[in-house]
């Protein structure tokens, strides 16, 4: 069973009420409820609790989700797909690099 995926006006490939461009296909799973969102925006909207980024000593467990093809994929995977997809090559929003500490643990945290 797959987790789910939470926020505001999330359509069928994940855009959000956020978020809604060609791009913005990923989901992002937060440690602090075990659910995807797809953007931290949908995270502090429809939570009562301070987002908890994936921790770095999790990144071997999936954590990121396409929206096109469903699949699942850890972190450094994310990192190293240059904003592409490594199941289904649709290709992923470069503008969630510039906020990836709100997504997971980064280099100084």
């Amino acid at each position: 069973m797959s987790l789910p995926i939470r926020g505001v006006d999330v359509g069928p490939d994940t855009r959000c009420d956020h978020y809604d461009s060609e791009l913005d296909v990923v989901a992002f799973r937060f440690a602090c409820c075990d659910a995807y969102y797809p953007c931290f925006q949908c995270h502090n909207a429809v939570t009562d609790h301070e987002a908890v980024p994936w921790p770095e000593h999790r990144f071997d467990e999936p954590s990121v989700r396409c929206g096109v093809c469903d699949a699942t994929f850890t972190v450094p995977d994310y990192l190293d797909c240059a904003y592409e997809c490594p199941n289904c090559d649709a290709p992923f929003n470069p503008g969630c690099g510039a906020h990836a500490e709100l997504y997971f643990e980064t280099d100084g945290e």
